[in-house]
Protein backbone atom coordinates (compact mmCIF):
# COMPACT_ATOMS: atom_id res chain seq x y z
CA UNK A 1 0.00 0.00 0.00
CA UNK A 2 3.11 2.48 0.83
CA UNK A 3 4.87 3.24 -2.27
CA UNK A 4 7.34 0.43 -1.71
CA UNK A 5 10.93 1.37 -1.88
CA UNK A 6 12.93 0.56 -4.99
CA UNK A 7 17.21 1.01 -5.39
CA UNK A 8 17.57 3.35 -9.15
CA UNK A 9 20.53 5.46 -8.70
CA UNK A 10 22.68 5.20 -11.73
CA UNK A 11 22.27 2.44 -13.77
CA UNK A 12 20.32 0.33 -10.79
CA UNK A 13 17.78 1.55 -12.24
CA UNK A 14 17.82 -0.82 -13.84
CA UNK A 15 14.90 -24.91 -3.20
CA UNK A 16 13.15 -25.73 -5.52
CA UNK A 17 9.14 -25.33 -6.30
CA UNK A 18 5.89 -26.75 -7.59
CA UNK A 19 4.63 -26.13 -10.75
CA UNK A 20 6.09 -26.88 -14.41
CA UNK A 21 7.22 -24.09 -16.60
CA UNK A 22 4.57 -23.69 -19.80
CA UNK A 23 6.35 -22.43 -22.59
CA UNK A 24 6.48 -22.56 -26.41
CA UNK A 25 8.03 -25.35 -27.84
CA UNK A 26 9.89 -22.81 -29.58
CA UNK A 27 13.72 -23.25 -28.90
CA UNK A 28 14.54 -20.02 -28.47
CA UNK A 29 11.48 -19.82 -25.69
CA UNK A 30 12.98 -22.82 -24.32
CA UNK A 31 16.73 -21.15 -23.89
CA UNK A 32 14.78 -18.08 -22.38
CA UNK A 33 12.53 -20.07 -19.94
CA UNK A 34 15.65 -22.18 -18.68
CA UNK A 35 17.57 -18.75 -18.22
CA UNK A 36 14.79 -17.48 -16.32
CA UNK A 37 13.93 -20.17 -14.17
CA UNK A 38 17.82 -20.37 -13.44
CA UNK A 39 17.75 -16.61 -12.24
CA UNK A 40 14.70 -16.95 -9.94
CA UNK A 41 15.74 -20.20 -7.83
CA UNK A 42 19.06 -18.34 -7.51
CA UNK A 43 16.51 -15.51 -5.98
CA UNK A 44 14.97 -18.46 -3.39
CA UNK A 45 17.60 -19.54 -2.55
CA UNK A 46 18.83 -16.77 -0.62
CA UNK A 47 15.04 -16.02 0.34
CA UNK A 48 14.82 -12.72 -2.32
CA UNK A 49 11.72 -14.77 -3.86
CA UNK A 50 9.06 -16.76 -2.58
CA UNK A 51 5.58 -16.99 -5.23
CA UNK A 52 4.55 -17.10 -8.56
CA UNK A 53 5.77 -15.80 -11.73
CA UNK A 54 4.31 -15.01 -15.34
CA UNK A 55 5.99 -13.53 -18.19
CA UNK A 56 5.09 -13.86 -21.37
CA UNK A 57 6.09 -12.31 -25.01
CA UNK A 58 3.44 -11.57 -27.72
CA UNK A 59 0.96 -14.34 -26.70
CA UNK A 60 3.46 -16.90 -25.83
CA UNK A 61 3.68 -17.60 -22.11
CA UNK A 62 7.53 -18.42 -21.24
CA UNK A 63 7.66 -19.11 -17.99
CA UNK A 64 4.29 -20.21 -15.62
CA UNK A 65 5.83 -21.09 -12.34
CA UNK A 66 5.07 -21.14 -8.36
CA UNK A 67 8.41 -20.92 -6.09
CA UNK A 68 8.96 -21.67 -2.40
CA UNK A 69 5.92 -22.24 -0.03
CA UNK A 70 2.36 -21.30 -0.01
CA UNK A 71 1.92 -22.28 3.56
CA UNK A 72 5.49 -23.05 5.69
CA UNK A 73 3.19 -24.25 8.23
CA UNK A 74 2.38 -27.29 6.56
CA UNK A 75 4.89 -27.47 3.72
CA UNK A 76 2.57 -26.90 0.65
CA UNK A 77 4.34 -25.53 -2.49
CA UNK A 78 3.14 -22.44 -4.61
CA UNK A 79 1.94 -23.52 -7.91
CA UNK A 80 0.35 -21.68 -11.13
CA UNK A 81 -2.77 -21.30 -9.10
CA UNK A 82 -1.58 -19.60 -5.54
CA UNK A 83 -3.66 -16.85 -4.75
CA UNK A 84 -2.42 -13.54 -3.35
CA UNK A 85 -2.93 -9.89 -2.55
CA UNK A 86 -1.72 -7.51 -5.37
CA UNK A 87 -2.35 -4.47 -2.86
CA UNK A 88 -1.70 -1.25 -4.63
CA UNK A 89 -1.38 -3.00 -8.35
CA UNK A 90 -5.12 -2.56 -7.27
CA UNK A 91 -4.50 0.71 -8.34
CA UNK A 92 -5.13 0.33 -12.01
CA UNK A 93 -7.99 -1.08 -11.78
CA UNK A 94 -9.69 1.60 -9.82
CA UNK A 95 -8.44 4.13 -12.39
CA UNK A 96 -9.89 2.09 -15.62
CA UNK A 97 -13.06 2.45 -13.68
CA UNK A 98 -13.12 5.94 -13.50
CA UNK A 99 -11.74 6.43 -16.88
CA UNK A 100 -15.63 3.86 -17.89
CA UNK A 101 -17.45 6.06 -15.82
CA UNK A 102 -15.68 9.05 -17.97
CA UNK A 103 -16.52 7.51 -21.65
CA UNK A 104 -19.99 6.91 -20.16
CA UNK A 105 -20.74 10.52 -19.50
CA UNK A 106 -21.03 10.24 -15.66
CA UNK A 107 -17.71 12.13 -14.52
CA UNK A 108 -14.72 13.84 -15.96
CA UNK A 109 -11.48 13.59 -14.42
CA UNK A 110 -11.17 17.96 -14.14
CA UNK A 111 -13.90 17.67 -11.81
CA UNK A 112 -13.73 19.05 -8.62
CA UNK A 113 -13.74 16.94 -5.72
CA UNK A 114 -15.84 18.91 -4.40
CA UNK A 115 -18.96 17.78 -6.78
CA UNK A 116 -18.61 14.84 -4.39
CA UNK A 117 -17.15 15.23 -0.89
CA UNK A 118 -17.44 18.89 -0.37
CA UNK A 119 -16.63 18.29 3.23
CA UNK A 120 -12.69 17.30 2.14
CA UNK A 121 -10.27 19.86 3.09
CA UNK A 122 -9.30 21.74 0.13
CA UNK A 123 -12.02 20.13 -1.76
CA UNK A 124 -12.49 22.84 -4.17
CA UNK A 125 -8.73 23.00 -5.44
CA UNK A 126 -8.68 19.11 -6.02
CA UNK A 127 -9.67 17.41 -9.31
CA UNK A 128 -10.14 14.27 -9.68
CA UNK A 129 -6.66 14.22 -12.24
CA UNK A 130 -5.25 14.90 -9.03
CA UNK A 131 -6.26 11.85 -6.99
CA UNK A 132 -5.59 9.76 -9.79
CA UNK A 133 -1.99 11.02 -10.61
CA UNK A 134 -1.26 11.65 -6.83
CA UNK A 135 -0.96 15.55 -6.79
CA UNK A 136 -3.46 16.59 -4.61
CA UNK A 137 -2.12 17.18 -1.25
CA UNK A 138 -4.40 15.03 0.58
CA UNK A 139 -2.55 13.54 3.86
CA UNK A 140 -1.95 9.56 3.50
CA UNK A 141 -4.18 7.70 5.42
CA UNK A 142 -1.71 4.65 5.69
CA UNK A 143 0.63 7.03 7.22
CA UNK A 144 -0.97 6.56 10.73
CA UNK A 145 -1.43 2.66 10.64
CA UNK A 146 1.52 0.49 12.33
CA UNK A 147 2.15 -2.35 14.07
CA UNK A 148 0.59 -1.82 17.01
CA UNK A 149 -3.19 -1.41 14.81
CA UNK A 150 -2.98 -4.62 13.60
CA UNK A 151 -5.65 -6.00 16.06
CA UNK A 152 -7.74 -2.79 14.18
CA UNK A 153 -6.83 -3.65 10.43
CA UNK A 154 -7.31 -6.85 10.42
CA UNK A 155 -11.22 -6.38 11.25
CA UNK A 156 -13.80 -4.14 9.17
CA UNK A 157 -13.89 -0.73 9.67
CA UNK A 158 -16.09 1.63 8.37
CA UNK A 159 -15.55 4.65 5.49
CA UNK A 160 -16.05 7.48 7.52
CA UNK A 161 -13.48 5.95 10.52
CA UNK A 162 -11.07 6.06 7.59
CA UNK A 163 -12.15 9.20 5.66
CA UNK A 164 -11.83 10.73 9.58
CA UNK A 165 -7.65 10.25 9.09
CA UNK A 166 -7.59 12.83 6.51
CA UNK A 167 -10.94 14.64 5.36
CA UNK A 168 -9.94 17.26 7.95
CA UNK A 169 -6.27 17.72 8.18
CA UNK A 170 -4.26 20.79 5.89
CA UNK A 171 -2.86 19.83 2.69
CA UNK A 172 0.43 18.97 1.89
CA UNK A 173 0.82 20.93 -0.76
CA UNK A 174 -0.89 23.52 -3.32
CA UNK A 175 -3.24 20.74 -6.12
CA UNK A 176 -1.06 19.77 -8.81
CA UNK A 177 1.96 21.38 -7.59
CA UNK A 178 3.88 17.98 -6.12
CA UNK A 179 3.85 14.12 -6.41
CA UNK A 180 3.36 12.57 -3.42
CA UNK A 181 1.72 8.55 -3.56
CA UNK A 182 -1.19 8.85 -1.48
CA UNK A 183 -3.66 5.86 -0.59
CA UNK A 184 -6.22 8.22 0.56
CA UNK A 185 -7.10 9.55 -2.96
CA UNK A 186 -7.73 6.03 -4.53
CA UNK A 187 -9.51 5.45 -1.52
CA UNK A 188 -12.00 8.59 -2.66
CA UNK A 189 -11.91 7.37 -6.14
CA UNK A 190 -13.35 4.32 -4.97
CA UNK A 191 -16.46 6.05 -3.31
CA UNK A 192 -16.97 8.43 -6.05
CA UNK A 193 -17.04 4.96 -7.95
CA UNK A 194 -19.74 4.10 -5.67
CA UNK A 195 -22.14 7.61 -5.72
CA UNK A 196 -21.86 7.16 -9.61
CA UNK A 197 -22.56 3.66 -10.10
CA UNK A 198 -25.10 3.05 -7.17
CA UNK A 199 -23.41 -0.06 -7.01
CA UNK A 200 -20.19 -1.26 -4.60
CA UNK A 201 -17.04 -0.91 -5.96
CA UNK A 202 -15.96 -4.24 -5.80
CA UNK A 203 -18.98 -5.07 -8.16
CA UNK A 204 -18.09 -2.57 -10.38
CA UNK A 205 -14.88 -3.76 -11.19
CA UNK A 206 -16.28 -7.16 -11.29
CA UNK A 207 -18.74 -5.96 -13.64
CA UNK A 208 -16.45 -4.20 -15.57
CA UNK A 209 -13.18 -5.72 -15.74
CA UNK A 210 -13.19 -9.15 -13.92
CA UNK A 211 -16.20 -10.86 -15.83
CA UNK A 212 -15.56 -9.37 -18.95
CA UNK A 213 -12.20 -10.73 -18.86
CA UNK A 214 -12.76 -14.36 -17.03
CA UNK A 215 -10.64 -13.29 -14.14
CA UNK A 216 -12.30 -16.09 -11.66
CA UNK A 217 -9.91 -16.50 -9.34
CA UNK A 218 -9.84 -12.48 -8.41
CA UNK A 219 -11.66 -10.88 -5.51
CA UNK A 220 -11.64 -8.78 -3.13
CA UNK A 221 -12.73 -10.00 1.00
CA UNK A 222 -8.54 -12.07 0.92
CA UNK A 223 -9.08 -12.43 4.91
CA UNK A 224 -12.51 -14.55 4.24
CA UNK A 225 -11.16 -16.53 1.42
CA UNK A 226 -11.96 -20.19 1.40
CA UNK A 227 -9.67 -21.71 -1.29
CA UNK A 228 -7.40 -23.89 -1.44
CA UNK A 229 -5.28 -22.09 -3.81
CA UNK A 230 -4.89 -18.91 -1.15
CA UNK A 231 -1.30 -18.48 0.01
CA UNK A 232 -0.49 -17.21 3.62
CA UNK A 233 1.60 -14.35 4.06
CA UNK A 234 5.39 -13.94 5.79
CA UNK A 235 6.97 -10.57 6.45
CA UNK A 236 10.44 -12.18 6.82
CA UNK A 237 12.07 -15.65 5.53
CA UNK A 238 15.16 -17.29 6.04
CA UNK A 239 16.80 -20.45 7.25
CA UNK A 240 14.31 -22.23 8.48
CA UNK A 241 12.79 -19.73 10.24
CA UNK A 242 9.52 -17.72 8.59
CA UNK A 243 6.98 -14.86 10.45
CA UNK A 244 3.50 -14.20 9.45
CA UNK A 245 2.22 -11.08 8.38
CA UNK A 246 -1.00 -9.61 9.41
CA UNK A 247 -3.36 -9.74 7.06
CA UNK A 248 -5.30 -6.20 6.38
CA UNK A 249 -9.09 -6.19 6.02
CA UNK A 250 -10.43 -5.08 2.28
CA UNK A 251 -12.38 -2.88 4.21
CA UNK A 252 -8.95 -1.35 5.23
CA UNK A 253 -7.38 -1.20 1.51
CA UNK A 254 -10.58 -0.52 -0.23
CA UNK A 255 -9.80 0.84 -3.67
CA UNK A 256 -6.21 1.24 -2.88
CA UNK A 257 -5.30 -1.66 -2.12
CA UNK A 258 -7.86 -4.45 -1.57
CA UNK A 259 -7.63 -7.37 -4.24
CA UNK A 260 -6.11 -10.60 -4.38
CA UNK A 261 -5.78 -12.25 -7.84
CA UNK A 262 -3.42 -14.90 -9.17
CA UNK A 263 -0.37 -14.17 -11.99
CA UNK A 264 -2.71 -16.25 -14.63
CA UNK A 265 -6.05 -13.65 -14.09
CA UNK A 266 -3.34 -10.98 -14.10
CA UNK A 267 -2.41 -12.04 -17.52
CA UNK A 268 -5.57 -11.88 -18.84
CA UNK A 269 -5.63 -8.10 -17.60
CA UNK A 270 -2.22 -7.89 -19.56
CA UNK A 271 -3.80 -9.37 -22.65
CA UNK A 272 -6.31 -6.37 -22.31
CA UNK A 273 -4.20 -4.08 -22.16
CA UNK A 274 -2.28 -4.91 -25.12
CA UNK A 275 -5.54 -5.33 -26.62
CA UNK A 276 -7.07 -1.89 -25.67
CA UNK A 277 -9.73 -3.52 -24.32
CA UNK A 278 -12.26 -2.38 -21.51
CA UNK A 279 -11.25 1.20 -22.18
CA UNK A 280 -11.36 3.13 -25.79
CA UNK A 281 -7.59 3.57 -26.69
CA UNK A 282 -8.10 7.31 -25.87
CA UNK A 283 -8.39 6.47 -22.25
CA UNK A 284 -6.12 4.10 -22.46
CA UNK A 285 -3.86 6.90 -23.80
CA UNK A 286 -4.88 9.05 -20.63
CA UNK A 287 -4.18 6.27 -18.64
CA UNK A 288 -0.43 5.63 -19.93
CA UNK A 289 0.60 9.44 -20.17
CA UNK A 290 3.19 10.51 -17.61
CA UNK A 291 2.62 13.40 -15.42
CA UNK A 292 4.33 14.40 -12.69
CA UNK A 293 7.22 11.92 -11.07
CA UNK A 294 6.26 9.88 -14.64
CA UNK A 295 2.94 8.62 -12.89
CA UNK A 296 -0.09 8.33 -15.25
CA UNK A 297 -3.41 7.51 -14.09
CA UNK A 298 -3.31 4.22 -11.41
CA UNK A 299 0.52 3.43 -13.48
CA UNK A 300 3.83 4.15 -13.78
CA UNK A 301 5.56 4.88 -16.82
CA UNK A 302 8.97 4.65 -17.54
CA UNK A 303 11.69 3.42 -19.83
CA UNK A 304 14.61 0.39 -19.28
CA UNK A 305 17.21 -0.71 -22.32
CA UNK A 306 15.52 2.18 -24.90
CA UNK A 307 12.14 0.45 -24.17
CA UNK A 308 9.06 2.04 -22.42
CA UNK A 309 7.31 0.11 -20.05
CA UNK A 310 4.16 0.59 -17.58
CA UNK A 311 4.07 -0.77 -14.32
CA UNK A 312 2.83 -0.60 -10.89
CA UNK A 313 3.75 -2.84 -7.63
CA UNK A 314 2.33 -3.43 -4.41
CA UNK A 315 2.73 -4.48 -0.58
CA UNK A 316 1.28 -5.14 2.46
CA UNK A 317 2.34 -6.93 5.75
CA UNK A 318 3.40 -10.55 3.84
CA UNK A 319 2.74 -9.31 -0.08
CA UNK A 320 4.53 -8.09 -2.50
CA UNK A 321 3.65 -7.52 -6.23
CA UNK A 322 5.01 -6.10 -9.60
CA UNK A 323 3.61 -5.68 -12.88
CA UNK A 324 5.30 -4.74 -15.76
CA UNK A 325 3.89 -4.49 -19.25
CA UNK A 326 6.21 -3.09 -22.67
CA UNK A 327 4.28 -2.45 -25.49
CA UNK A 328 6.19 -2.26 -27.96
CA UNK A 329 8.07 -5.75 -27.64
CA UNK A 330 3.83 -7.32 -26.22
CA UNK A 331 6.72 -8.71 -23.19
CA UNK A 332 4.17 -8.60 -20.05
CA UNK A 333 6.33 -9.43 -16.52
CA UNK A 334 3.55 -10.81 -13.16
CA UNK A 335 5.61 -10.94 -10.00
CA UNK A 336 3.49 -11.96 -7.14
CA UNK A 337 4.86 -12.67 -3.61
CA UNK A 338 3.46 -13.86 -0.09
CA UNK A 339 6.11 -12.52 1.63
CA UNK A 340 7.78 -8.86 2.55
CA UNK A 341 7.06 -5.61 4.18
CA UNK A 342 6.85 -2.04 3.54
CA UNK A 343 10.16 -1.48 1.98
CA UNK A 344 10.89 -4.41 0.49
CA UNK A 345 10.61 -4.59 -3.22
CA UNK A 346 10.27 -6.62 -6.04
CA UNK A 347 11.86 -4.23 -8.75
CA UNK A 348 15.40 -6.00 -8.22
CA UNK A 349 14.31 -8.64 -9.38
CA UNK A 350 11.64 -7.37 -12.50
CA UNK A 351 14.80 -5.63 -13.18
CA UNK A 352 16.79 -8.87 -13.55
CA UNK A 353 14.00 -10.90 -15.63
CA UNK A 354 14.14 -8.02 -17.86
CA UNK A 355 17.72 -7.73 -18.66
CA UNK A 356 17.40 -11.40 -19.73
CA UNK A 357 14.25 -10.90 -21.48
CA UNK A 358 15.98 -8.08 -23.50
CA UNK A 359 19.38 -10.04 -23.64
CA UNK A 360 21.37 -7.67 -20.89
CA UNK A 361 24.19 -8.47 -19.08
CA UNK A 362 22.36 -9.64 -15.51
CA UNK A 363 23.92 -11.48 -12.77
CA UNK A 364 22.70 -14.66 -10.28
CA UNK A 365 21.80 -14.08 -6.72
CA UNK A 366 25.15 -14.60 -4.34
CA UNK A 367 24.92 -16.34 -1.04
CA UNK A 368 27.52 -13.62 0.94
CA UNK A 369 29.59 -14.66 3.88
CA UNK A 370 29.11 -12.11 6.52
CA UNK A 371 32.30 -11.47 8.06
CA UNK A 372 33.02 -9.66 11.55
CA UNK A 373 35.45 -5.99 11.32
CA UNK A 374 36.46 -3.99 13.95
CA UNK A 375 34.82 -0.58 14.41
CA UNK A 376 37.90 1.88 13.85
CA UNK A 377 37.83 0.46 10.34
CA UNK A 378 34.06 0.97 9.92
CA UNK A 379 34.41 4.36 11.19
CA UNK A 380 36.88 5.22 8.60
CA UNK A 381 34.80 4.59 5.67
CA UNK A 382 31.66 7.28 6.99
CA UNK A 383 31.06 10.30 4.68
CA UNK A 384 30.00 11.69 1.63
CA UNK A 385 30.83 10.32 -1.84
CA UNK A 386 29.83 11.69 -5.11
CA UNK A 387 29.26 10.59 -8.33
CA UNK A 388 28.28 13.77 -9.89
CA UNK A 389 26.43 17.32 -8.01
CA UNK A 390 23.37 15.35 -8.37
CA UNK A 391 24.14 11.75 -6.89
CA UNK A 392 25.44 11.48 -3.85
CA UNK A 393 26.36 8.48 -1.12
CA UNK A 394 26.07 8.94 2.65
CA UNK A 395 28.31 5.97 4.61
CA UNK A 396 27.28 6.50 8.36
CA UNK A 397 28.11 4.21 12.00
CA UNK A 398 25.56 3.41 14.20
CA UNK A 399 26.11 0.85 16.75
CA UNK A 400 28.91 -0.86 15.51
CA UNK A 401 26.92 -0.92 11.74
CA UNK A 402 27.61 0.91 8.91
CA UNK A 403 24.31 2.23 6.94
CA UNK A 404 24.51 3.72 3.18
CA UNK A 405 21.44 5.94 1.83
CA UNK A 406 21.10 8.17 -1.43
CA UNK A 407 21.31 12.12 -0.59
CA UNK A 408 18.71 13.11 -3.46
CA UNK A 409 15.61 11.52 -2.19
CA UNK A 410 14.92 11.10 -6.04
CA UNK A 411 17.54 8.42 -6.05
CA UNK A 412 15.12 6.08 -3.84
CA UNK A 413 17.61 4.39 -1.63
CA UNK A 414 16.97 4.29 1.71
CA UNK A 415 18.97 4.08 4.69
CA UNK A 416 20.25 0.59 4.53
CA UNK A 417 23.08 -1.62 6.23
CA UNK A 418 26.22 -2.61 4.50
CA UNK A 419 27.40 -6.04 5.30
CA UNK A 420 31.27 -6.81 4.81
CA UNK A 421 32.39 -9.61 2.81
CA UNK A 422 36.11 -8.54 3.28
CA UNK A 423 37.88 -5.39 4.83
CA UNK A 424 37.06 -3.16 1.75
CA UNK A 425 34.24 -5.21 0.08
CA UNK A 426 30.54 -4.92 1.13
CA UNK A 427 26.93 -6.10 -0.26
CA UNK A 428 22.99 -4.89 0.86
CA UNK A 429 20.83 -7.66 1.26
CA UNK A 430 17.94 -5.07 -0.28
CA UNK A 431 19.08 -5.96 -3.85
CA UNK A 432 22.05 -7.51 -5.96
CA UNK A 433 24.13 -3.94 -5.23
CA UNK A 434 27.90 -4.15 -3.83
CA UNK A 435 29.88 -1.74 -2.69
CA UNK A 436 33.73 -1.39 -2.73
CA UNK A 437 35.60 1.34 -0.89
CA UNK A 438 39.18 2.31 -2.42
CA UNK A 439 41.97 3.37 0.12
CA UNK A 440 44.61 5.97 -0.53
CA UNK A 441 48.43 5.06 0.52
CA UNK A 442 47.17 6.53 3.85
CA UNK A 443 45.07 4.07 3.82
CA UNK A 444 42.19 6.66 4.30
CA UNK A 445 39.24 5.71 1.44
CA UNK A 446 39.51 7.76 -1.46
CA UNK A 447 36.44 6.44 -3.40
CA UNK A 448 33.48 4.13 -4.06
CA UNK A 449 33.34 1.69 -6.20
CA UNK A 450 29.11 0.14 -7.04
CA UNK A 451 28.46 -3.32 -8.65
CA UNK A 452 25.38 -3.64 -10.14
CA UNK A 453 23.71 -7.14 -12.10
CA UNK A 454 25.56 -5.88 -14.72
CA UNK A 455 29.17 -5.84 -13.15
CA UNK A 456 30.78 -1.90 -12.44
CA UNK A 457 28.38 0.60 -11.80
CA UNK A 458 30.15 3.88 -11.10
CA UNK A 459 32.69 5.48 -9.03
CA UNK A 460 32.18 7.82 -5.90
CA UNK A 461 34.85 9.60 -5.10
CA UNK A 462 34.88 11.19 -1.26
CA UNK A 463 34.50 14.44 -1.20
CA UNK A 464 34.07 15.08 2.87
Amino acid sequence: MKKLLFLSFTAVMLICSAGFAQQSHNTGFDLLSRKLDEYLNSAVSVYKFNGSVLIARKGNIILQKGYGYKNYANKTLNDVSSIFQIASLTKSFTAAVILKLQEEGKLSVYDKLSKYFPEQRGADEITIQNLLNHTSGIYNYTDDIGPEDSSIVSHPVSKQRVLDVFEKKPLLFKPGSKFSYCNSEYYLLGMIIEKLTGNSYENAVRKLIFEPLGMTHSGFDFINLKDTAKTSGYVTISAGKYTPGIHWDSTVTYAAGAIYSTAGDLYKWAKAIAAKQILSPNSWKQAFTPRLDNYGYGWWIDSAFNRKYIYHSGGLPGFMSYFAYYPHDDVTIILLANYGNFGDSLAPINAALSSIMFGQPYSLWEKHKHINIAEDVLKRYTGTYQFNTEHRLIITFRKGRLFVEAANPKDMLPRVELYPETETKFYITQAQLKFEFVNGADGKPTKIITYNTHGKDAEWLKVK
